[in-house]
């Protein structure tokens, strides 16, 4: 407890999320060690792709402060990936469709962003919205039944493997978050991020564009909202209008799980990407255990809540 009392902040948190590293992996191999198979864990690793894609710009977000967060993301990801198959089918170029995937994902997060700096709705309620409004349409448009003709193309990059590594997890996911580590730790826009996050009244004052950063990264969150429709696309085989479904509580439990602070200002990706494969990790346990999927929700829910708490008891002992 005396060791647990000095760790602060983001150093807390990745303690504790060793610590249910370590709990996770001690119960699978208890209950089910095939758990850990070559074929499940590629399973994994391509489902973490697409959540940490999504996790990554709701981490960015919260971070710059301002109350930001995205609860749109799982409507982003639906929506993209039906309007990009729609779009194909009207007569839309194959070789365009990652490209239309993630501009209209720009797009959707840039309508956030207007929403929560040009009209000042509070975050929560406008993506809130939002999220209503875009996973409404993506069943809207196609009555809930999937989008197929997907090109093969495509198929073959979702759907290759290196290694045991999935193919989109090697060439998006690792990137995103390289590039994203860089930013934050290495560039002005970095440090702009999180003085956003630490004080928005005194980052206003030394001339910080506040509004402009937070419209930014209201799209980058769309942008890595596209990209994940177009792996789950390129994956499934399909769009589906329920894909980004419980995403938004997912992604918002990995960023807090991972080390960002909720009120912004504090944080890495680093955390954050480890906090993608542990949930996965667990989800995928639960599931070989035969568990409902309700459980596994409430899990997810309970792992935000306990880290919430975490963090609360590291601000009372410093």
């Amino acid at each position: 407890m005396t060791r647990l009392r000095t760790l602060q902040g983001p150093a807390l948190i990745l303690s504790l999320l060793a610590l249910l590293w370590a709990i996770v992996i001690v119960m699978l191999l208890a209950l089910k060690p095939s758990v850990f198979g070559l074929s499940t864990m590629t399973t994994i690793i391509q489902f973490s792709t697409i959540l940490a894609l999504v996790s990554l710009g709701q981490a960015m977000v919260i971070m710059a402060g301002g109350a930001g967060i995205d609860l749109s993301v799982g409507g982003i990801v639906s929506l993209s990936a039906i309007l990009t198959m729609l779009f194909l089918k009207l007569g839309l170029p194959p070789l365009l469709l990652p490209v239309a995937c993630i501009l209209i994902g720009v797009l959707l997060g840039l309508f956030n962003g207007i929403l929560v700096t040009k009209l000042d709705i509070l975050p929560l309620i406008a993506t809130l919205g939002t999220f209503f409004i875009y996973s409404g349409l993506a069943l809207a448009l196609t009555g809930g039944a999937a989008q197929s003709g997907v090109p093969a193309w495509l198929l073959s990059w979702g759907r290759g493997v290196v290694l045991g590594i999935p193919v989109p997890f090697l060439t998006i996911a690792m990137p995103a978050f390289a590039f994203a580590g860089v930013v934050i730790l290495w560039t002005a826009w970095g440090r702009w991020i999180h003085a956003m996050g630490f004080n928005e009244r005194s980052a206003r004052l030394v001339g910080i564009p506040v509004d402009r950063m937070r419209l930014v990264l209201y799209g980058l969150s769309g942008a890595l909202g596209g990209a994940a429709a177009l792996i789950s696309v390129a994956w499934l085989g399909s769009a589906r209008p329920n894909i980004g479904q419980n995403l938004e509580l997912e992604s918002l439990t990995a960023a807090m799980l991972g080390g960002i602070a909720i009120t912004g200002g504090r944080g890495g990706v680093g955390g954050v990407f480890a906090a993608v494969i542990l949930l996965v990790t667990l989800k995928t346990g639960l599931l070989q255990l035969n568990v409902n999927t309700v459980w596994q929700v409430g899990i997810v829910g309970a792992l935000l809540v306990f880290v919430l708490l975490a963090d609360r008891l590291s601000q009372h002992w410093r």
